[in-house]
């Protein structure tokens, strides 16, 4: 599962004023789509599935209370399962769309509240997000999220910077504790893997990625025995189940070599020719004698 936050600089997500240029790119896929007459997908937040793109922007655009000039007024999430995690997600485009919507309704959003350690829940974070079926339009294996979110949250009194770095202090100037990116993206691929029910290779995690990525030699190293770990435990875990299964098999046939013989029915035709037999060979006398 691949999430990033995104915003700032002067591209596609310039974010220190309007969002109505990224609200308008994110609506670049639903023209292909009418034209091919697939359904669009609408954007949606929180509380609704359908949420017009001129609300998005006049939503975050007004949200904004006590925000300097060249000051942050939103982010972007992007949420980009990988092809094997989307064929768990279900069968149709459709099904694995639903998949998404709920899956970042219920986790993503609710882990991205949870990080600013301010008692937020999802409700209290002002978001609209719009799913993509793909990006090159040749593939229905690249279904992806992007999440409009706004500075502050929906009662527009607290200011949520997911780009403010996680001190571990109780206070860090305006921001509480900042925001654990690297925990939110953990947490992010742990309840995807629980509300999917996904085996993820320890090879595929986040934690090993990253740390081949951008960590130490030690960090590598610890990566790579937990993966071998992981592996070794699932190895004997599916063992033993094999082991579980077989053991009732094996207890059917002991039973059947202690069950004691039983005389069996002689064949109809064997039984036959052994009456003709009999048939054939001399009547033996009884010992009575004749009377006069």
């Amino acid at each position: 599962m691949n999430v990033k936050i995104q915003g700032g600089g002067n591209g596609t997500y310039a974010n220190t004023g309007s969002c109505v240029a990224v609200t308008n790119y994110l609506q670049h896929e639903d023209l292909e789509r009418m034209k091919k007459g697939e359904e669009v997908q609408p954007f949606f937040n929180q509380f609704r599935d359908y949420v017009s793109s001129r609300e998005v922007t006049f939503k975050i655009d007004n949200n904004k209370a006590k925000l300097s000039q060249t000051d942050a007024k939103f982010y972007v999430i992007t949420v980009s399962p990988s092809e094997k995690e989307l064929r768990c997600m279900g069968r149709t485009p459709q099904e694995r769309a639903e998949a998404l919507q709920w899956y970042i309704r219920q986790d993503v959003m609710r882990n991205y509240a949870e990080g600013f350690g301010k008692g937020l829940r999802s409700d209290d974070v002002e978001y609209y997000a719009k799913i993509h079926f793909n990006r090159d339009g040749d593939s229905d294996s690249d279904m992806h999220a992007h999440i409009i979110v706004s500075r502050k949250d929906r009662s527009n009194t607290k200011k949520l910077s997911p780009k403010t770095n996680h001190t571990g202090k109780k206070n860090c100037g305006n921001v509480k504790g900042g925001f654990d990116r690297t925990d939110f993206f953990r947490k992010c691929e742990s309840s995807f893997d629980r509300r999917m029910g996904f085996d993820r290779e320890p090879e595929e995690s986040f934690d090993y990625l990253n740390a081949v990525k951008n960590g130490s030699p030690a960090e590598i190293a610890r990566q790579v025995e937990r993966a071998e770990r992981i592996r070794k435990e699932k190895w004997d875990n599916l063992k033993a189940e094999l082991q579980s299964r077989q053991e009732p098999e094996k207890s059917k046939i002991q039973q059947v070599e202690k069950t004691p013989d039983i005389e069996q029915p002689i064949p109809k035709k064997k039984q036959q020719e052994e009456d003709l037999e009999l048939l054939k060979k001399p009547k033996r006398s009884r010992g009575f004698g004749m009377g006069m």
